[in-house]
């Protein structure tokens, strides 16, 4: 279980409350207004960002003694982050040595990868060659070749069109769903919501509210949330 546990952010004139607990497992969306602090949210978990007061835990241990790079997560935002003179083999092989000095078992893992998410056979490509869609699907396999309990997403499809889009996030329910993993996910698009994720957090008015089931929320959706929604 990942638990906000009197969490406060504060910034300039920004404020942020979160105290609610993320079920082990499940696909959580976090919406609301832009600069409500859904971004900011991950932030924290990731350890980009130390809040002013509370602790983050996982699995009942506080997160904040780790660095980001020993949290149990991975992360992917708007920007794929792909090295361009890079091949798509090596990128997702960042994902287990920076160096990418691979012995034999990893850089199968990394074929393995690859034939997961729809890219067998294109290792050898510079992510330039692929589509949109393909370089998505490469950042994808780096995050999931870390073997990670945690998938923080930060809209990284946002920029891809309707299509290809629910393909990505049916890509990542199924892949997530197979490892177990509990993906936190931010969403402009309610209908992102409603596609793959169970549980929203509402993040509005200073505040990140306890879990709801998707469905019920969007249907009925609290007075920020309508005004958001232009209900």
């Amino acid at each position: 279980m990942l638990t906000f546990e009197g969490v406060e952010i504060r910034q300039g004139d920004f404020s942020l409350s979160a105290d609610l607990s993320v079920p082990e497992g499940a696909i959580t969306a976090l919406i609301g207004p832009s600069g409500a602090g859904k971004s900011t949210l991950l932030s924290v978990v990731a350890g980009f960002l130390v809040p002013t007061r509370g602790r983050v835990l996982w699995r009942g241990a506080d997160l904040g003694p780790l660095p980001p790079g020993r949290r149990p997560l991975s992360i992917l935002f708007q920007d794929q982050n792909l090295f361009p003179h890079l091949t798509v083999a090596q990128n997702v092989g960042l994902g287990l040595r920076p160096d990418l000095r691979l012995p034999a078992p990893e850089r199968a893992r990394v074929e393995e990868v690859l034939g997961d998410v729809g890219l067998a056979g294109l290792g050898g490509r510079k992510p330039g060659a692929l589509s949109g869609g393909q370089q998505g699907r490469v950042a994808l396999a780096r995050a999931l070749i870390r073997d990670r309990p945690l998938l923080l997403l930060d809209e990284p499809f946002a920029a891809l069109g309707p299509a290809l889009k629910d393909e990505m996030l049916d890509l990542v329910a199924r892949m997530a769903g197979r490892a177990g993993t509990t993906v936190l996910m931010v969403s402009h698009d309610p209908d992102d919501a409603r596609r793959i994720a169970p549980l929203t957090v509402l993040v509005a008015d200073g505040r990140a509210h306890s879990p709801v089931a998707t469905a019920a929320l969007l249907a009925d959706p609290p007075p920020a949330l309508a005004s958001y929604l232009g209900k």
